[in-house]
Order: C-alpha cells, then sequence, then structure tokens
C-alpha cells in the first residue's frame, strides 16, 4: 500500500530508507541542494549576457554595483519564496489564488505569463544566436530550431531530477569556466573593479540598470522557487521546517552566488575589453567577433559562443517549469507537457522571427534589452504578494518575517517600483518625442496602459487593508467525499477505480461500493499524480497538492471502511496516467476497472489528454465507464 510514508522520501535519499534527520550535516545539506541551481539558471541567460555586455561596454565597471545589490535582492526573495512553499505549504500562484479575487489573480496570471515569455525570448534569441557563431546557421533559421528544444525538454524529463540537476550543473560549470578563462586573458584593473561597486546613477545609465535588475532578479522564479521546494519531505513540526529553511537558505546563497560570479565576469570582460577601447557593444555577434583579436587568441571565440549555447539551453527548463506553476497555481488550468512548452516557445518564436526578418540580425540586442525591461516591470507584481503572504502571522506562524525582513523587502520592493517609475516617465517622454503625427494616440495608450498597471499595483499593495476576510477560491479543489456508496453492480472481488479528483470520483466509487458491500470484494483506488513537480521528481514529490490527494483519498477509503468495505489507496506520479494505470493494472491483476468518463474528444483530448482508451486497448479486464446523467 503506498501510504503517506511512502511518499515522504528525500530526493537526496531516493535509493535509501534512512531518514533524512539522522543524516550528517553535510549529505543533509546535500539532500536539500537541488532547487536554487535550477532556479538559478535563469539569472544566467541570454538576457544577462545582452544586459551585462552593453553595461560592461559602455560605463566601464561603473554598473558592477547593480548586479551586486540585484544579487543581494535575489537571494532575499527567493528565500522567502522558499520560505513560503516549505511553512505554507503553497507556491506563490497558488496563494495568490486563494488570497485574491478572481479578476486580480486572473490579471497577476497573465503578468506572469508575458514575463515567461519575455524570458523565453531571450533563450530563444541566445542560442539562435550561438548556433550561427558556432554552426554559421542564419540567425531566422537557428530562431525557428530552437522550438525543437520541447523535445529535448521531455526527454530529459524521463531520466529523472538527478540527471536534470547534474546536467544544468554541468551547464553552469562550463559557462563558469569559459569566462574565468576570458577574465584572465583581459586581465582587468582591480582599482577600477572596485571602484564599480561605489553605487552611482544618472539618466544615461539609468535603462541599462533596470534591464540588469530585470534580467537578475525574475518574477517567474519567485512562483518557480516557491514549487519547488516542496519536493522535499521536511515533516510538518516547526523544528523541521526551521531545518528547511535553513538549509534552503545555504543552498539560494551557494547557487545564487554562482549566477552573480557569472554576471560579473561578462560585465568586467566587456569592461576590460571593450569600454577600455572605446567600443560599444550593439549586439552579442559583435563581442564574439572582437574577443578573437582583442585576446589574441580564437579560442576567446569559442568559448563564448560555447558559454552562450549553455546559457541558452540551461535556462529553458526554468522557464517551462515556471509556466507549468502559473497556470495550474493561478487558473487551475493543466494541459499536457509538450503542449505548454510549446505555447511558450512559440510566444518566443514569433515576435523573435518576425524582428529579425523586418529589421535584421543587428536588431536582436535591443529586443534582447526589452525582453529584460519587460521582466523588470512585472517584478513589482511578484515581490508584494510575496512580502504580504510571508509576513503573514496566520499563515506562517512562528515562521512570518520579522521586522528587520520586512523592512529589508519593503525596502527592495520600494527600489524596483521606484527605478520602474523612472524608466517608464523617461520611456513615455522619448515615445513622445519621436512620435510625431502621432504623438496624441501614442500617449493616450501609453497613459492608459501606466494607469492600469498603477491601478493594479495599488490594488495588490493595499488588498489585505481592505478586506479582513478571506477572498478567492481555494487553490486547491477537492469535491466532499460523503455518501461514496449509491449504486448496484454485477459480482467482482478485486475492484480497481483510478480517480482523478473530480466529481465523477464519487459516481464510480459509489458503483464499486455497492458491488463490494454486496459481494465482499475488496476496492483498490489509485490515482496518477500529473502536476510539474510530480512530472519532474516523481514519487519524491511531496508538495501541497500531493499531499491534499493523499487526505482526499484517506476520506474516501474511511468512509467505505466505516461501511466495512476493504479499501487500499495508491498514489502514483507520471506523465502519462494512462500508462500507469495499465501497469498497476497488471501489477495487481483486477477482476473490474471502473473508471468515470468525462466526455470531452477532439481538441479537447489533444489538449488536456486522454486516459480511458489507452488504458482499454490495453487491458485485457472488465471495464465499467460511468458517466453523469444529463439531470
Amino acid at each position: 500500500m503506498a501510504g503517506v510514508e511512502q511518499q515522504s522520501r528525500s530526493l537526496a535519499d531516493v535509493h535509501s530508507s534512512v531518514d533524512i534527520s539522522q543524516l550528517s550535516f553535510w549529505r543533509r545539506m546535500f539532500a536539500f541542494a537541488g532547487p536554487a541551481y535550477l532556479v538559478s539558471v535563469g539569472y544566467m541567460d541570454p538576457g544577462n549576457w545582452a544586459t551585462d555586455l552593453e553595461g560592461g561596454a559602455r560605463f566601464g565597471y561603473r554598473l558592477l554595483w547593480v548586479l551586486v545589490m540585484s544579487n543581494a535582492m535575489a537571494i532575499l526573495l527567493q528565500t522567502l519564496s522558499a520560505r513560503l512553499g516549505i511553512v505554507h505549504g503553497r507556491d506563490l500562484a497558488q496563494a495568490c489564488r486563494e488570497t485574491y479575487p478572481r479578476s486580480l489573480s486572473f490579471a497577476l496570471w497573465v503578468l506572469s505569463e508575458i514575463a515567461i515569455a519575455a524570458c523565453d525570448l531571450a533563450e530563444v534569441l541566445g542560442a539562435a544566436i550561438a548556433l550561427n557563431l558556432l554552426f554559421h546557421i542564419p540567425l531566422l533559421i537557428g530562431v525557428i530550431l530552437t522550438a525543437a528544444d520541447t523535445l529535448l525538454l521531455l526527454w530529459f524529463q524521463s531520466f529523472g531530477i538527478r540527471t536534470i540537476e547534474a546536467f544544468i550543473l554541468s551547464l553552469i560549470m562550463v559557462m563558469a569556466v569559459c569566462f574565468c578563462i576570458e577574465v584572465l586573458w583581459a586581465h582587468p584593473a582591480a582599482g577600477e573593479l572596485f571602484n564599480g561597486l561605489v553605487p552611482r546613477l544618472n539618466g544615461s545609465s539609468l535603462y541599462l540598470a533596470v534591464t540588469i535588475l530585470g534580467a537578475t532578479v525574475m518574477p517567474h522564479n519567485m512562483y518557480l522557487h516557491s514549487a519547488l521546494v516542496q519536493t522535499r519531505m521536511i515533516g510538518r513540526t516547526d523544528p523541521a521546517k526551521r531545518m528547511a529553511c535553513r538549509f534552503n537558505l545555504i543552498d539560494s546563497v551557494v547557487a545564487l552566488n554562482g549566477a552573480m560570479f557569472v554576471n560579473c565576469a561578462i560585465l568586467v570582460l566587456a569592461a576590460a575589453v571593450f569600454f577600455k577601447r572605446g567600443i560599444i557593444v550593439t549586439e552579442i555577434q559583435q563581442a564574439h567577433v572582437l574577443l578573437v583579436p582583442l585576446l589574441g587568441t580564437s579560442m576567446a571565440g569559442v568559448l563564448f559562443a560555447v558559454a552562450l549555447l549553455c546559457s541558452g539551453q540551461s535556462s529553458t527548463l526554468t522557464g517551462t517549469m515556471a509556466g507549468q506553476v502559473v497556470m495550474e497555481g493561478f487558473v487551475n488550468i493543466r494541459v499536457r507537457p509538450w503542449l505548454r512548452r510549446l505555447i511558450t516557445r512559440t510566444m518566443a518564436v514569433v515576435p523573435a522571427a518576425l524582428t529579425i526578418y523586418f529589421a535584421g540580425d543587428k536588431a536582436t540586442l535591443g529586443l534582447l534589452l526589452l525582453s529584460q525591461a519587460i521582466l523588470s516591470m512585472q517584478l513589482p507584481f511578484a515581490i508584494v504578494p510575496l512580502i504580504h503572504f510571508t509576513s503573514d502571522r496566520a499563515r506562517m506562524g512562528s515562521f512570518a518575517n520579522a521586522a528587520w525582513v520586512r523592512w529589508l523587502a519593503w525596502i527592495t520592493a520600494a527600489v524596483v517600483i521606484g527605478l520602474n517609475t523612472w524608466l517608464a516617465y523617461d520611456s513615455i517622454e522619448g515615445w513622445l518625442d519621436g512620435a510625431g503625427a502621432w504623438r496624441g494616440l501614442v500617449g493616450l495608450v501609453a497613459i492608459s496602459v501606466s494607469a492600469a498597471l498603477v491601478f493594479l499595483l495599488l490594488w495588490v499593495t493595499f488588498e489585505p487593508l481592505i478586506s479582513s476576510r478571506k477572498r478567492g477560491r481555494a487553490a486547491l479543489e477537492f469535491p466532499a467525499t460523503e455518501g461514496a456508496a449509491a449504486a448496484i453492480a454485477p459480482v467482482y472481488q478485486r475492484i480497481l477505480v483510478p480517480l482523478d479528483h473530480t466529481r465523477l470520483d464519487l459516481l464510480a466509487v459509489s458503483h464499486a461500493a455497492a458491488m463490494a458491500k454486496l459481494y465482499g470484494a475488496k476496492l483498490y483506488l489509485l490515482h496518477v499524480e500529473e502536476g510539474v513537480t510530480s512530472q519532474i521528481y516523481g514519487g519524491d514529490a511531496s508538495t501541497a497538492e500531493v499531499e491534499a490527494g493523499q487526505a482526499y483519498l484517506d476520506r474516501i477509503a474511511r468512509s467505505l471502511q466505516d461501511q466495512g468495505i476493504a479499501v487500499e489507496t495508491t498514489i502514483m506520479h507520471s506523465t502519462s496516467p494512462g500508462k500507469e494505470i495499465v501497469r498497476f493494472a497488471r501489477e495487481m491483476q483486477p477482476d473490474l476497472l471502473i473508471m468515470g468518463a468525462h466526455g470531452h474528444g477532439g481538441l479537447k483530448d489533444l489538449i488536456f489528454g486522454t486516459t480511458i482508451s489507452p488504458v482499454r486497448h490495453n487491458l485485457n479486464i472488465p471495464m465499467l465507464i460511468v458517466r453523469p446523467g444529463k439531470g
């Protein structure tokens, strides 16, 4: 029987039954390591390259302090994100959905999807540029080819989380080594480098400062991190949660400081090589070409291109997983992984391909910078809810933010909002000056969008003060479990009942329960988890949804056991529920399988998947498919 105990293994001890609380400090830290490294790749994507290269080429070392400040903000915010997932058992998207009104939650979801598309745009362009530099593939063709990494992602998921983590960590190490070598070749001036840590900002460097901030502190990573940390089974006691928070803090500090090292290396390289010679970098390809003669070795260009390719590919997984988390958390829509990936990638490929086709290859850097500015503009809408939730004592208990943490968090939010307001004002002023005859229309659109965003931000900020009553809908909705035995069925002794957490469950269980009560049959209740963490982490997944699903099965089981019916429950994890049901049925050999049918077909089957067809085609046992009546 797959009960709660069998679902509580720590990811690091997947092949061991040793309780993680009895491990040594270093083994325990290794067991908790992983989520922050998957998140950190988003801090080293090609969008960071664009901002760091132009920042170093235009202003030398003067924006180095922005990277350090951004990294400090990232550590604080990712730590709060991890704490929300560990203590409250919700990711940030689920917390928003269960707290805010439907309209506000929907608006935040739309903004999150825009941020994810902007991030994926940077990955598309970075991978296409790397392919062009390494193999001379035309940029437009390279952009189209990046759509194929949908298959690469699904292939890697089949190997399990440790393989994915090892792959990502390998790519990070390749990037770090490449830039470490190039920085040593560039011989940066140590005195100027330390001088760059002194904060300074003016109108000419504001745009790049904000884009660096947007490239470093990414909104979708907060949603993702709060989901990933739930994959470790840490227990429900305060000491267990406190231990998990401590080790996840170490994980975040190590991983994000590693990301900062890569970003600083890129900016320092650009400052030492290009700024010193008065060269302004307007595209990543230009940096690749100029590095060879300026550093005096052809390997400089090769290392640069290899690191860029690693950057684009390592970031792909982050965007896809974040997309699944926000879609499932905000609007409770779960589609097939390949379709979610295709949607995300299409939203990035189309604008990239059109820009290159109409504006040429030289427009790629501007597009990369724009994508990072969009990310920065979305930041307040993730930061403010995160601060509210982690400061709420009713939600977090003794883990609620201390006063000094709240101050730091709100100062971080104020800095982000202040920089974005400054950027928005300067940008609108520039658009109006260059609009000519379209000045009125441009002004109307710009002011309308700005007003809508300001209103939305004020709503998010003051929502906890507007009403003290709980609003919104539960992020995890399960139907009632009363009356699970109400129908008549033929004679069977071992009955398998796959459940999918819909109201059809009670219909299927009622048929099975009637048989069991009449003929003494034993019921086997099975549910296959398809959430993003279950797809990646398999049986090691331990999220709020998995735990609520187990509790849901247990309630049904108790209801049936109270009626004298023998019941066994099992939870499995897979991207293909049909295959898991077939495999489980072949192991237990039931004499009947009962399933509920939703009644959709055609396009809905393509989007949401179908389970009944692969099951009935692969099992040679009687099946009872039940559907609700029209009444």
